[in-house]
């Protein structure tokens, strides 16, 4: 459960500061103003949560007690 929640967290860190690179709003690196980046970001963000998400469902097992 941990790698995942912590894999998780980092791509979603990773694609938010991608998503501000490409939008033009982290500045100083070759990646700012560069759109494609912000399309990668938001791509990069949804891997993390289903990381997070699937973390949790493993941790929380089956919420039906008939399964």
């Amino acid at each position: 459960m941990w790698p995942r929640v912590i894999g998780g967290t980092l791509l979603c860190l990773v694609g938010l500061l991608w998503i501000a690179q490409g939008l033009g709003a982290a500045k100083g690196s070759a990646m700012t103003g560069h759109p494609v980046y912000a399309v990668l970001g938001v791509v990069v963000a949804g891997l993390g949560v289903w990381l997070i998400r699937a973390g949790a469902r493993r941790r929380g097992g089956s919420a039906d007690p008939a399964t």
